[in-house]
């Protein structure tokens, strides 16, 4: 009951410290860094994280990772109400309840990824590949959209969260090749979303 607690404040904590930090960073960095903190895939990859660092379940990891980006979505549009003086409605506005849907799902999937990366078997494989791939899929989205610099950092970036996720060489490898097809994959959702 008590890591519970420690785990949901954890979670409500994270979730203020991300949205804010990610307002905070989007002015404060220079280009490519700027773009780099207001990714979605950094987001789903801070929702790995808080899944891989759980103990239990893959449901409990999928809970924190939920309130973490769900949390995080008002946090951040509440940042640009003190900072920017925007309008108090945009917490709870149609672009902030979408957004906290999407966190509702990435927070399911990337939790349960960070999770299965301890098991032995093909789960553990695509819970190492996972985050990889959703920022090789940003990555080329940025590349299309002429952003090469952010989107050279982001597929960096993937490679080195799976080589953090895997505990060996060979779930490394492994991890990588399956985060090519999934990566295909999110690509794949980016544009039939709208957002290639």
């Amino acid at each position: 009951m008590n890591q519970d607690r420690v785990l949901a404040g954890v979670a409500v904590l994270g979730g203020v410290a991300l949205g804010a930090a990610d307002f905070a960073l989007q002015k404060l960095l220079p280009y490519p860094w700027a773009n780099l903190a207001n990714s979605a895939a950094v987001w789903a990859v801070a929702a790995f994280a808080l899944g891989y660092r759980v103990r239990g379940s893959a449901a409990r990891a999928a809970v924190a990772a939920t309130v973490l980006l769900v949390i995080a979505v008002p946090s951040y549009y509440l940042t640009a109400v003190l900072v920017q003086h925007d309008d108090l409605a945009s917490v709870w506005g149609p672009a902030s309840l979408l957004w906290m849907f999407f966190g509702v799902l990435a927070g399911i999937l990337f939790g349960i990824a960070g999770r299965w990366t301890r098991l032995p078997n093909w789960r553990g494989y695509v819970g190492i590949g996972l985050p990889g791939a959703v920022l090789f899929a940003e990555a080329a989205r940025l590349l299309r959209r002429d952003l090469a610099a952010t989107a050279a950092i982001e597929a960096a970036l993937g490679v080195l969260v799976i080589a953090a996720a895997g505990r060996t060489w060979r779930q490394r490898a492994v991890g990588l090749a399956v985060a090519v097809p999934l990566a295909l994959l999110g690509y794949l959702g980016y544009q039939t979303g709208g957002m290639a």
